[in-house]
């Protein structure tokens, strides 16, 4: 009896195992994929907008891969230097994809509402993201990050009713922040904006003002300030399409 239970039990595990193997194989979360299917999705994705990659890829991997067969004509054992070719080619490959990867996603989302998401992904950790705090009916943005330069909202959309919009978002960040700096930028390829792929950059070389624990009491207060916002119409860009935060990895 024992044995029967035994046996339906590890008849189940495997077909869990399988069942889950299945889900992963058939998953469009990035999360999902091995490294084998981040590279190929990476690599289709950005030659889409970027007809210069594959040919990049190659050539990089062929320029390596030939430094070592001339150094494995003169030198023993010949064949270990082919194989540190091709993995070395393999990784410069992979440095051209990571390096083009960016542009191509900018060129991807540019012009779309909620654009500006792409860019501020690109922070780091020590900056708390806070997409399209407010939304108006013409799709008009105004995103919020919280980080070592303090409060810094970013508008998108038409220029002057962004800077209408930000211009009262301040004003009410500014009735509860304590010593924190708020910051206002337009992100846009005009006079006086911030491109979106300079976004990031920008936003880190802002001056230094709070730290950490500054950080999560300046996010403390502002949550009363965000409780009382009505729900907001999420725009049809790139905050609602699955995987566009892992995107700018590649994959």
């Amino acid at each position: 009896m024992a044995s029967e239970r035994a046996k339906q039990l590890a008849a189940e595990q495997k077909a869990a195992l399988r069942a889950e193997k299945l889900r992963k194989k058939t998953s469009d979360d990035p999360k999902d994929w091995g490294a084998v299917r981040k590279f190929v999705q990476g690599v289709k994705m950005t030659s889409e907008y970027d007809k210069s990659l594959i040919p990049l890829m190659i050539g990089a991997f062929l320029i390596v891969l030939a430094a070592f067969v001339i150094v494995a004509l003169f030198v023993s054992p010949w064949w270990m230097y082919l194989v540190f070719g091709v993995l070395f080619g393999l990784l410069a490959a992979m440095f051209i994809l990571n390096w083009r990867a960016r542009g191509a996603m900018f060129k991807r989302y540019a012009g779309q509402p909620g654009s500006a998401e792409v860019g501020l992904n690109l922070l780091p950790k020590t900056w708390i993201k806070n997409p399209a705090i407010v939304v108006d009916r013409y799709q008009n943005i105004v995103h919020r990050v919280v980080g070592p330069a303090g409060i810094v909202l970013i508008g998108e959309g038409q220029p002057g009713r962004v800077r209408e919009m930000l211009a009262t978002e301040a004003k009410r960040h500014e009735a509860i922040k304590y010593h924190v700096a708020v910051t206002t930028l337009v992100m846009g390829d005009a006079d006086n904006q911030v491109p979106l792929n300079k976004l990031d950059k920008y936003i880190k070389k802002l001056p230094k003002t709070i730290k950490g624990a500054q950080i999560t009491e300046v996010m403390a207060r502002l949550k009363a300030l965000d409780g009382s916002r009505p729900r907001l119409p999420i725009p049809k860009g790139p905050m609602n399409m699955k995987g566009a935060r892992s995107a700018l990895r590649g994959h």
